[in-house]
């Protein structure tokens, strides 16, 4: 099938919905399957067969900054590379986040191929609703809708009224088999990752409260934080007093891996708006104890006290705690981690390309119809 995957968020750099576009798209194209890219760029194309439509502009949505294409001009672009695939005989247009301006609603809006869409957010703002009330009829026009976890699936009813299946996010377990440790390590003390942006939604000032409190505590481990983010030189600031903390900076995709097979536990204290943990997953992939709030969207990943240890977020005294039960304990650990990996095998990407493949079919058979 000759596939475009739309995604309306800039794929430099990238984020959870941008990552889960270049995923799915790798394994659609080993199963044999054409697939093009239509999104913004704010430099090179991470990957080939990406169709720029051009620079992205920060967009405050949902507790977070989203890299969207607002100029006029995107949703032109958009349109016209649609046209030059059909030229071509699109089968498919895969719509991710289907009501974000400008890329996804101007190819919510074409009509010369089916067309699916996937919901990735959790959580419903006022223009969000404004939105999905403008375009409900072009919504129900898809020929499949799909959310990543049943907290995207809650946000699409309460907007459009529908339920839509759930499948979840995939990743790519061959990446994470292949690679070496490799990421900077002082000693064999227990190091603590933190791997995301820096803003309050992520909670990293929790995390790093937590290991104050631990350091006072006589905690000998390292917390690596990786990312960047707007609260990244305040944070650096306001604890430059622990000794273990080790800024990071931005890693790139092989340096991810890296850096989450090195560390002994993955810790994400986000405060919510987490519509699917797809960091939880990739580290539990990689072997890596998780450490996580108890927040819906990470529940859809992992259980407490099954694949991960889940504390109610904010809380920087019982974040604390688990981290220290969990470091202190390697049979613990161990077992997180076996379970963590058996459930990273059942969110493999290649498992979710057959399910939106037989989507597309479904789709492309209803549109002949």
């Amino acid at each position: 099938m000759l596939v475009a995957q739309v995604c309306p968020y800039s794929l430099s750099p990238v984020g959870g919905v941008q990552e889960q576009v270049m995923v799915l798209t790798r394994a659609l194209r080993r199963s044999g399957h054409d697939v093009v890219i239509i999104a913004p760029c704010d430099g090179p194309p991470p990957v080939g067969g990406v169709r720029s439509v051009g620079r992205s502009v920060g967009v405050g949505a949902n507790g977070s900054v989203s890299p969207v294409a607002l100029w006029p001009t995107g949703s032109g672009r958009t349109v016209r590379e649609l046209d030059l695939l059909a030229c071509r005989g699109l089968d498919v247009v895969h719509i991710h986040e289907p009501l974000t301006p400008s890329v996804s609603t101007a190819a919510l809006g074409w009509s010369g191929a089916p067309k699916v869409g996937t919901f990735h957010r959790s959580g419903a703002s006022g223009p969000y609703r404004l939105a999905a009330r403008a375009a409900r009829r072009a919504v129900a026009g898809l020929g499949g809708s799909f959310a990543v976890s049943a907290e995207a699936a809650s946000t699409a009813a309460a907007v459009f009224g529908f339920d839509c299946p759930i499948l979840p996010n995939g990743i790519d377990l061959d990446v994470f088999s292949g690679a070496s440790p490799g990421a900077p390590q002082g000693d064999d003390l227990p190091v603590v990752l933190f791997l995301g942006r820096h803003e309050r939604r992520k909670g990293l000032p929790v995390l790093l409260e937590a290991f104050d409190q631990l350091e006072r505590q006589g905690f000998r481990g390292q917390l690596w934080v990786a990312g960047d983010g707007p609260l990244t030189g305040r944070l650096q600031a306001r604890f430059s007093h622990l000794r273990r903390v080790v800024w990071l900076g931005r890693v790139g995709a092989r340096q991810k891996v890296r850096v989450l097979q090195s560390a002994d536990v993955l810790c994400a204290p986000s405060l919510g708006g987490e519509s699917f943990g797809i960091v939880l997953a990739e580290a539990m992939a990689a072997g890596t104890t998780v450490v996580a709030s108890d927040i819906a969207g990470y529940r859809s990943v992992a259980r407490s006290a099954a694949e991960a240890v889940l504390v109610p977020p904010g809380r920087a005294d019982l974040l604390a705690d688990a981290l220290d039960a969990v470091t202190k304990s390697p049979s613990l650990r161990r077992e997180l981690a076996d379970a963590g990996l058996r459930r990273a095998k059942s969110l493999s990407i290649e498992l979710l390309a057959a399910e939106y493949v037989r989507a597309y079919e479904s789709a492309a058979l209803a549109w002949r119809g």
